[in-house]
């Protein structure tokens, strides 16, 4: 792929890159991100390489991020990974970089940047790397740390391995990457352990799932139970895939209320395809992993009634 030649190219032209994922970060973003920046580092020793965007929420056994000034931006390459939207990029100091890359592996609705490499066909952003990696494998150096977080990125958007974006590529990718230094096994148990709050949380995901004749199933996280529970909307991560293990549930939606009083929504399925539903509410993703924000009590129950409808039509 000549884009691949291009982003190394243009790589190869700056002295300065810092590298930016999406808000409320999970183990690909920052798999991807930091995996991008410790592959450049180790190729390009010579390079001042950034990862920015705040808070990791709770991923620090991975990576934590720089701290850089405004002036760090003049006459840089801006690359971000992992975001689909423009409005999701974590730190908008990326519009202040002299060139701006897109790396993603969600559906490309908005092609924001410079050069723009989208394959929604790999498992993850993580996987993708990777493969860029791989294309200029004779310029570029893979190394222990590098491998590590872009294994992270792999097993977390692919639920280890569970989660029908899985290919026998990604699966190929993953062993190479188990080569490497690192232990997979400890870090797999990083990944998978919860908080004895996000546990009881868990709990209460099981005893008090809706779920209608067709498969819909819906749960609302109220901000008075979190509050209760002691929990912030970023640790509801955990619990998002839950309802998946019940037989009965073809697809559902995780309703977080936020302080400020609107929901968000966290959408999976097992066949319905949901993005475009998530669109419809200032939100978007994967066909069958996707988010979206609902106002009010109101729009839970329009996007609850939505996905009722998905999976009536999907059992036809």
């Amino acid at each position: 792929m000549d884009v691949l030649k291009d982003i190394l190219t243009t790589i190869k032209a700056y002295e300065t890159i810092i590298i930016h994922r999406h808000q409320r970060p999970d183990p690909d973003a920052i798999g991807s991100q930091v995996g991008l920046a410790e592959l450049l580092r180790t190729s390009f020793p010579e390079k001042k390489i950034y990862q920015v965007g705040g808070p990791v929420e709770g991923l620090d056994f991975l990576a934590t991020m720089d701290e850089v000034p405004d002036e760090y931006y003049e006459d840089a390459l801006v690359i971000v990974t992992d975001t689909a939207n423009s409005p999701r990029i974590s730190d908008d100091r990326y519009k202040l970089g002299k060139q701006l890359i897109k790396i993603d592996h969600h559906p490309n609705d908005e092609p924001y940047g410079d050069l723009v490499w989208v394959n929604t066909n790999a498992s993850s952003c993580s996987e993708i790397i990777v493969d860029f990696y791989h294309h200029n494998q004779s310029e570029l150096t893979m190394n222990d740390e590098a491998a590590r977080l872009l294994y992270a990125g792999i097993i977390g958007d692919t639920g280890r391995f569970l989660y029908p974006a899985t290919t026998s590529h990604t699966l190929e990718v993953a062993a190479e990457l188990m080569t490497y230094d690192f232990e997979p096994v400890d870090l797999n148990r990083e990944l998978e352990q919860m908080p004895m709050k996000v546990a009881k949380l868990a709990g209460y995901v099981y005893q008090n799932i809706e779920v209608d004749e067709n498969g819909a199933g819906k749960v609302i996280l109220p901000q008075s139970l979190l509050d209760e529970y002691g929990i912030v909307d970023s640790e509801t991560a955990a619990i998002v895939s839950l309802p998946g293990i019940i037989d009965e549930v073809l697809a559902w939606g995780i309703f977080v209320q936020q302080p400020e009083g609107y929901y968000r929504v966290r959408l999976r399925s097992k066949g319905p395809v949901i993005n475009e539903l998530a669109k419809k509410h200032h939100g978007g993703g994967h066909p069958l992993a996707s988010g979206a924000n609902a106002k009010d009590k109101a729009e839970v129950t329009v996007i609850y009634n939505e996905i009722q409808q998905l999976c009536k039509e999907y059992k036809k």
